[in-house]
């Protein structure tokens, strides 16, 4: 395939990694962050095959950071959101 291809695919996938990241400072983008984390890993993971270089692995790793933080996030929220609702039903 046509290096310039697999460049736009390493672009796309580091972009979409860095967005991914930001993400998890908001409390219901984690979950956009966790769709846009696993499209940027398989960016990469395509970008890789076809032609390797260091923005393709660098997306890569930022897409998988994103996506376990963002995980995390959005555990701790439904975690939170768990906890308030049990509390208000024992109060009630």
């Amino acid at each position: 395939m046509n290096q310039n291809h697999s460049e736009g695919k390493a672009i796309a996938s580091l972009v979409l990694g860095i967005i991914a990241c930001v993400c998890v400072f908001f409390g219901q983008g984690a979950l956009l962050g966790i769709v846009l984390g696993v499209v940027g890993l398989i960016l990469g993971i395509n970008s890789r095959k076809e032609f390797p270089s260091g923005m393709a692995t660098a997306g890569i790793v930022l897409s998988s950071i994103a996506i376990a933080i963002c995980a995390l996030g959005f555990l701790a929220c439904v975690a939170c959101v768990g906890c308030l609702t049990s509390f208000a039903w024992m109060a009630g």
